[in-house]
């Protein structure tokens, strides 16, 4: 039966097998423990990713992947939705063990669904960790350190939740139809934030509108985002006891919370 073809609204590029046994070994999933795989395509990762674990959801949009997929794989959980307009804290709150996220993800959506899973582990659902394919740029955004220029809101967002590593670097050749891009698979590590960094909706305002604005100095880039808060920049930084004529991508996550702290 032939498969149906790469969708570019969906904006799918399916893994070739090699590679694909590349990730589930590094994935290495256990009989004990529960998958969600994002955007399994045409199962080349669903199939050894269910022989392996002992429960495998998987959330395809493509309506005719998700039929293909349940006529192979009736043992597969597979919901055929929109990850981003899934409530993911409600779809897994009848999960007994941790969670382990698994995703080749649309380039095009891939930073809003690691928001999306950063904000479901924030708000108490139990993941484990995840591993996700995504545009090398994005994964370089996402190990991005202080001072550099990859620096920025997701690397400061993902990580105040969780530790990020590079598993390994895929050539464009690995995908079928092949991207104009090169790829990463990167693993989040899920865990309790590791500052305090006071009201959560208020670290994202600061962050979003420091990075806004990175070129400039810490000072000037603050000004909106304090007006935005009814408060005076200067007193700000001199609260959290920082230069302002540093730029915002030398802020390290310590930093960044005291800053955020003092905003409230």
């Amino acid at each position: 039966m032939a498969r149906p073809p790469a969708r570019r609204r969906f904006g799918q590029h399916f893994l070739e097998p090699a590679w694909a046994s590349r990730i589930v070994e590094a994935v290495d999933p256990q009989p004990d423990q529960t998958l969600l795989e994002i955007g399994p395509g045409h199962g080349v990762m669903t199939a050894p990713l269910a022989a392996r674990a002992g429960r495998l959801l998987a959330v395809e949009i493509d309506r005719d992947l998700a039929r293909g997929l349940r006529a192979r794989l009736p043992a597969v959980h597979l919901i055929e939705a929109d990850v981003l307009a899934l409530d993911l804290p409600r779809l897994l709150a009848a999960e007994s063990t941790p969670l382990r996220v698994v995703g080749n993800l649309p380039y095009n959506v891939a930073t809003p669904i690691l928001f999306r899973l950063a904000g479901a582990a924030r708000h108490g659902t139990v993941i484990s960790d995840a591993t996700l394919m995504l545009q090398r740029e994005v994964a370089e955004r996402l190990l991005a350190a202080p001072g550099t220029s990859g620096y920025g809101a997701l690397a400061v967002q993902i990580g105040l939740l969780a530790e990020v590593s590079r598993v390994l670097n895929l050539p464009p050749g690995a995908f079928r139809p092949a991207p104009k891009v090169r790829s990463a698979v990167v693993r989040l590590r899920f865990r309790p934030p590791v500052v305090d960094v006071g009201e959560a909706s208020a670290f994202e305002r600061l962050v979003r509108g420091l990075f806004h604005q990175r070129r400039k100095t810490l000072l000037n880039a603050l000004r909106p985002v304090a007006a935005s808060f009814g408060r005076d920049p200067g007193e700000l930084l001199e609260q959290a006891a920082l230069d302002g004529s540093r730029r915002p991508g030398t802020l390290a996550l310590a930093e960044m919370a005291r800053l955020s702290r003092a905003v409230l």
